[in-house]
């Protein structure tokens, strides 16, 4: 009997292998990889790669901030996603103070189902006033339970952010329930110092976003929360890692045998502090952490390649030109799209160029966030797994443009940037979604993804 689909003659690369083969599958499952399959359906991959679908793990759409909202709704958001080869996206839910940790996460499904064009998933955020009530720490098992397996905790932002001590005490409570935390990484208090005595001595301008927030202070924080998570007995995942100091500490926690990872994101791979900073538009590129030196870049990279850091998100954050003008760089609010470009401008810089190969570039942007965040049947071509699929022309050259991105934030850091190699036709679930680079699904395809690590 024919399969429902078989996807031909295309190279398929996996994290630890590939080669050249078909892919059938049946209904939303990939069931056999060999030769000479046969399908109801074919589709012919000829000159391309065969992927796992590509997982970004750390995205934030319609973001509430204040009386604004991110750019790109749940919809757009995961459209765009989908048009650059990612067919699973982890958002964040967020309780107000008053708000237990179940009633935040079934709030955030209530706006992302029937709306999201591919698959999601939630971390759930500790933000201050959960992390130091005791109480409030006791709901954790029940949010495990509805499917969210890890828990978003902070070292700055008021509001957000955690003291060592509740730091501690959060961990404890989710490494206890059998849970994962993911940590935005800086020294808070310190850096609010410093951020007022720039102020103070009339330093408004987007360069000085960087010069307050010493390298030093980002890894300083992460070695302190990597004892505590050990300590604690919780695995730990850090965010948007962007400068050597922050990979120097992530890399020292590794080698003491603690259970932590780290992921970089693709504007501290394009971009630097001197060059997009200290320009007129700097304020475009305010994200914290901040873009870093060329030399942090390159650190980046080499530790990308030699798994000192082990995945490549997005931190997805798009504000509009308008939202993000502000009077000074402390009112300017963080985050720079770039969801749509992401697999791509990794294979261009990675692989194009000679840092990465092609199946460290599959365990960078699918595998390895796959198997820490708990996703169990993605991020892997294999029978049994999610037929979460993506053809990409290696040899596509493509110029990217406002005109072709499906984000909404009405600019983009790589507006103009020629890169070799796009998607071409992308399935989720065995449905095709994308076909010859157009969108052809529909939001409410996907589905919240219940995550169990």
């Amino acid at each position: 009997m024919p399969y429902d689909l078989v996807i031909k003659n295309g190279l398929v690369i996996n994290s630890d292998s590939e080669c050249y083969a078909d892919v059938a599958i049946d209904g939303a499952v990939i069931r056999a990889i060999g030769q000479g399959l046969r399908g109801k359906e074919e589709v012919d991959a000829q000159g391309c790669y065969v992927i796992p679908g590509g997982i970004d793990p750390h995205v934030h759409l319609q973001l509430p901030l204040g009386d604004q909202i991110s750019a790109d709704s749940f919809a757009d958001g995961t459209i765009a996603a989908a048009c650059g080869g990612t067919t699973t996206v982890i958002d964040f839910a967020t309780p107000q103070p008053e708000e237990s940790m179940v009633a935040a996460l079934a709030a955030r499904r209530a706006e992302a189902d029937g709306r999201v064009a591919i698959d999601y998933g939630l971390h759930m955020t500790i933000p201050t006033w959960h992390g130091a009530d005791r109480a409030r720490l006791t709901e954790i098992p029940a949010v495990l339970a509805a499917g969210c397996a890890t828990f978003k905790l902070y070292q700055a932002y008021a509001g957000y952010m955690l003291d060592d001590e509740a730091l501690f005490r959060a961990l404890q409570a989710v490494g206890a329930a059998g849970g994962r935390a993911v940590l935005h990484s800086e020294t808070g208090p310190l850096l609010e110092m410093l951020r007022t005595a720039a102020l103070a001595q009339g330093c408004t301008s987007a360069v000085w976003h960087e010069r307050t927030r010493p390298t030093a202070l980002e890894a300083s924080a992460i070695q302190r929360a990597t004892v505590l998570a050990h300590l604690a007995r919780c695995p730990l995942f850090v965010f948007h890692i962007g400068c050597a100091d922050g990979v120097a500490a992530l890399t020292a926690a590794r080698q003491r045998g603690l259970d932590v990872l780290g992921e970089s994101c693709p504007h501290y791979l394009f971009f630097t502090d001197e060059e997009h900073l200290d320009s007129p538009a700097g304020h475009l590129y305010i994200c914290a952490p901040p873009l870093r030196s060329a030399a942090d870049q390159a650190a980046i990279w080499q530790a990308l390649a030699n798994d000192q850091l082990q995945v490549v998100s997005t931190d997805h954050c798009p504000w509009t030109p308008a939202q993000k003008t502000q009077p000074d760089f402390t009112r300017v609010p963080g985050g720079i799209p770039g969801i749509e470009a992401r697999l791509a401008l990794i294979h261009h810089g990675g692989v194009v160029q000679g840092r990465l190969s092609r199946q460290r570039w599959v365990q960078l942007c699918a595998t390895n966030a796959a198997r820490w965040m708990g996703l169990a049947n993605k991020g892997v071509l294999a029978p049994g797994y999610q037929a979460d699929v993506v053809i990409f022309d290696p040899q596509q050259e493509h110029v990217v443009s406002l005109s072709s991105l499906h984000e909404k934030s009405g600019w983009s850091p790589y507006a103009g940037m020629a890169m070799q190699g796009w998607p071409r036709t992308i399935f989720l679930g065995g449905k095709a979604i994308v076909v010859d680079g157009a969108y052809v699904g529909s939001p409410g395809d996907g589905r919240f993804v219940a995550r169990h690590v």
